[in-house]
C-alpha cells in the first residue's frame, strides 16, 4: 500500500526558513522521480522541484531557484526540501508528488502548510 507523509511546515517570518520531509512507503522510491508541488490558496497546484532518481539531477521552478534545495535519501526513502529566504508568496500547502515536471502525480499524502508572514 502505497504511502506518503509530509511534514515539516510551520509559520515563519519573511526571510526565514524551513525543511519539509516526505516519507514514502509502498513503491519503488530509488526508482522514481519524485517532486515537490505547492497550493497556495485560491491558486491550482504547481510545480515546484523535481529530483532524479540518484539525486545527482534537480529542477525547480524559477521563483524558487537559489533558495530551495531538493534532495533524497534512498535508503530511508525519505524526501526533503530545504527552502530559504521564505517569501509570503511561498505560502500553501506543499505536496510530495511522484513523477517529473510534467507528468507528476500526487500519491495520497494530506501535505504540509507553509506560512511566511510578519
Amino acid at each position: 500500500q502505497v504511502q506518503i507523509v509530509e511534514s515539516g511546515g510551520g509559520l515563519v517570518q519573511p526571510g526565514g526558513s524551513l525543511r519539509l520531509s516526505c516519507v514514502a512507503s509502498g513503491f519503488a522510491f530509488g526508482n522514481e522521480l519524485m517532486s515537490w508541488v505547492r497550493q497556495a490558496p485560491r491558486k491550482m497546484l504547481e510545480w515546484v522541484s523535481t529530483i532524479d532518481q540518484s539525486g545527482g539531477w534537480s529542477s525547480y521552478v524559477d521563483p524558487v531557484k537559489g533558495r530551495f534545495t531538493v534532495s533524497r535519501d534512498n535508503s530511508k526513502k525519505i524526501l526533503y526540501l530545504e527552502m530559504k529566504s521564505l517569501k509570503p508568496e511561498d505560502t500553501g500547502v506543499y505536496y510530495c508528488a511522484r513523477g517529473g515536471r510534467f507528468d507528476w502525480y500526487l500519491a495520497g499524502g494530506q501535505g504540509t502548510q507553509v506560512t511566511v508572514s510578519s
